[in-house]
């Protein structure tokens, strides 16, 4: 080789390795499975912020908690061995002021969320920044629950005496539905459909989109439409490292996060109505629940969050005075 190309070689070797370097990859973990909302959220979000990070950077998306449940996966932030996640439910377990979105019926639809997403949610994001280190650059959505089950419809509350029901991680939705009459265990999403079909669960309760996506309809008989919770998604990333991403990737993120939020809101509006459908079509028996008796069942939650939680009584009134 001659030494004229000996150094256009070089030359193409330090501009690829430097592309290599200063390109960053950014890895966006979360337990959504395909067709879900969660699934579609973040392959939108990085659709949209690859394009605008160009060189500068790429979202890789691992999907169906290939990087962990989402216990692991907020560790795995704290870390640094993962950059984003997407909990919902699980932020209950993190920093007890996001119990109040436990709270049976407290939220009454998005526009409602909305309000209280500029009113309520930054003073909460602070609170836990300070105690744990998570910051929160965009809100989305999981959705309104339902519960789905293999004994029977449920209709009132005490429908629920003795059933098995997986709920998430989130201590308040376990004394719901003990409160409730059933028989509550905190799961992992992806242990799930295995202990429906083995019938180490009787039930579970989620939105439709993620009913769906899991394939329950192939292990539930019934689903009963009850709403009884709203829970928001958070894009959560960890102070200590993502400070350490280029400034203007971090800008560019934290904008694709915040515009994908009209997206998830259409979407999830989408799959509400699609969604029951493909839920009823594969057999299960569908029953709208008596929502006046689950409303009037539940005020013992309410008082309990407001004395066991500093803030609980508060953030239940604030919350609360929104949805006028």
């Amino acid at each position: 080789m001659s030494k004229f190309n000996k150094i256009i070689v070089v030359l193409f070797s330090s501009f690829f390795l430097s592309l290599a370097v200063n390109s960053t990859e950014v890895k966006f973990g979360h337990v959504g499975k395909p067709g879900s909302l969660f699934s579609a959220s973040v392959d939108h979000f990085a659709k949209l912020a690859n394009e605008r990070l160009g060189s500068k950077g790429k979202v890789s998306v691992f999907g169906s908690s290939q990087l962990g449940k989402d216990k692991q996966g907020m560790q795995k932030l704290k870390l640094g061995t993962v950059d984003m996640w997407l909990p919902s439910s699980v932020m209950a377990s993190i920093h007890d002021e996001f119990g109040v979105f436990d709270m049976p019926f407290i939220i009454k639809d998005r526009k409602h969320m909305n309000k209280v997403e500029s009113q309520v949610l930054p003073g909460m994001f602070k609170n836990l920044e300070a105690k744990t280190g998570y910051q929160v650059i965009a809100v989305w959505e999981n959705g309104f629950r339902h519960i789905t089950n293999n004994v029977r419809a449920i209709d009132k509350p005490n429908d629920l005496k003795g059933i098995k029901l997986r709920t998430p991680k989130s201590k308040w939705r376990v004394k719901m539905f003990q409160s409730y009459g059933a028989n509550p265990t905190p799961m992992s999403f992806s242990e799930v459909f295995t202990a429906l079909k083995t019938g180490t669960m009787d039930g579970q309760e989620n939105p439709y989109a993620q009913i769906a996506s899991a394939k329950f309809q192939e292990v539930q008989k019934y689903l009963s439409i009850t709403g009884h919770v709203y829970t928001p998604a958070y894009v959560a990333v960890h102070k200590d490292h993502w400070s350490k991403l280029p400034a203007d990737v971090r800008a560019i993120l934290e904008q694709a996060a915040q515009d994908t939020q009209k997206f998830v809101y259409e979407e999830a509006a989408r799959l509400e109505k699609s969604l029951l459908g493909v839920i009823e079509s594969a057999g299960v028996k569908v029953n709208t629940a008596d929502k006046g008796a689950f409303i009037a069942a539940s005020k013992g939650i309410y008082d309990q969050f407001a004395s066991e939680v500093s803030t609980g009584g508060a953030l239940i009134k604030k919350v609360s005075s929104l949805a006028n």
